[in-house]
């Protein structure tokens, strides 16, 4: 499926949603999030069949921030810098945070600004050795925005966080698994692959309970102790309520494979 500057196909339960605007390295306009809109809107149509989304770029670049190029001809500084944040980029951030199911990204080169932002909001973050990170606001002289610094120190600390935003330097994919930014690391021309096949393992999981645990996990850090453990017992009532538990305990006792169904 072909939306404005981007595209979507379904191989079996796995929607893969793909940047594709290569003449600006994917970089994000307006038109784009119209685009990305559809492309959920899709997937939602398709709920009871698609059971993970993997998240790429096109070409060789998995998406540079803000499309600069794109904006009108107003004098920086007289317009509301932010605008778009709200109108555009942050309902497509709260979409995928509250998606149906995991969400895996293939980060098969740079992730500059939202870029890298919509790169972290993968359950599973995959990386090609030839990616890098950015936060390139500083360059603009803008502040971080799309979530970044909510994200980032929850992902690497305050102070690898800060020295990011401050400096505006290259964060290569090696240091970012060093750093525990990213769960995995891939030679460029293996990434998609491995990247299918881990979409493929969690699509054919007890996605139910999938959908809770990354749930549990966004919520956590907004918790109490005791908010945390009330949302865990609330969640298990629900996980243990579906036919994908019967199945997996049967599954355990008989010393077989499960055969989950996401039901």
């Amino acid at each position: 499926m072909q939306f404005k500057h981007v595209t979507l196909d379904f191989d079996g339960p796995v929607a893969v949603l793909k940047l594709d605007h290569q003449e600006v390295m994917n970089a994000v306009s307006i038109d784009m999030l119209g685009g990305l809109a559809e492309a959920l809107d899709a997937i939602e149509d398709k709920r009871d069949e698609v059971r993970c989304l993997v998240i790429t770029g096109a070409g060789r670049a998995f998406c540079t921030g803000a499309n600069l190029q794109g904006r009108n001809n107003q004098t920086p500084g007289r317009r509301n810098a932010g605008a778009a944040l709200e109108t555009a980029f942050h309902p497509f951030l709260r979409r995928l945070r509250n998606l149906h199911c995991p969400i895996v990204t293939a980060v098969n080169g740079p992730a500059a600004g939202a870029g890298m932002s919509f790169a972290l909001m993968g359950d599973m973050i995959l990386c090609a050795r030839s990616a890098y990170f950015l936060q390139a606001f500083r360059r603009i002289g803008l502040v971080p925005d799309c979530g970044s610094t909510w994200l980032l120190p929850r992902l690497v600390g305050k102070a690898r966080a800060i020295e990011l935003s401050l400096m505006g330097e290259r964060l290569p994919a090696e240091k970012a698994l060093e750093w525990g930014l990213i769960n995995r690391l891939y030679d460029d021309g293996v990434l998609m692959e491995e990247a299918m096949k881990l979409a493929h393992e969690l699509a054919n999981g007890p996605t139910v309970a999938l959908s809770l645990i990354r749930k549990l996990y966004w919520d956590s850090p907004e918790n109490s102790f005791e908010d945390q453990l009330d949302l865990e017992y609330q969640s298990q009532r629900l996980a243990g309520t579906t036919e994908d538990f019967k199945e997996g305990v049967t599954a355990f006792l008989e010393k077989r494979p499960a055969k989950f169904k996401g039901k």
